[in-house]
């Protein structure tokens, strides 16, 4: 079963956060990941740029759902 301190250490792995939260039951997961370099992308490719990182994880079926919630640290900051 994937624990989901692994799916932090992938992310931080490939993008600098600033926070970073990953809760799940070891087959489905929901992520908070704040970066400043989400600023300037819609949520969309905010998305995207994550599943890139995790692709092999997913494609291997290691990972199989991932629930994002993708913040600058300023929309961070605007929504706690």
């Amino acid at each position: 079963m994937l624990d989901p301190k692994q799916i932090e250490t992938w992310i931080s792995a490939g993008l600098p956060c600033e926070h970073l939260s990953v809760e799940g039951d070891g087959h489905h997961f929901a992520a908070v990941i704040v970066s400043g370099e989400f600023a300037g992308l819609n949520r969309v490719k905010r998305q995207q740029r994550i599943n890139a990182i995790l692709k092999a994880r997913f494609d291997s079926g290691e990972l199989h759902a991932l629930s994002m919630q993708t913040l600058t640290p300023e929309e961070w900051k605007a929504n706690g």
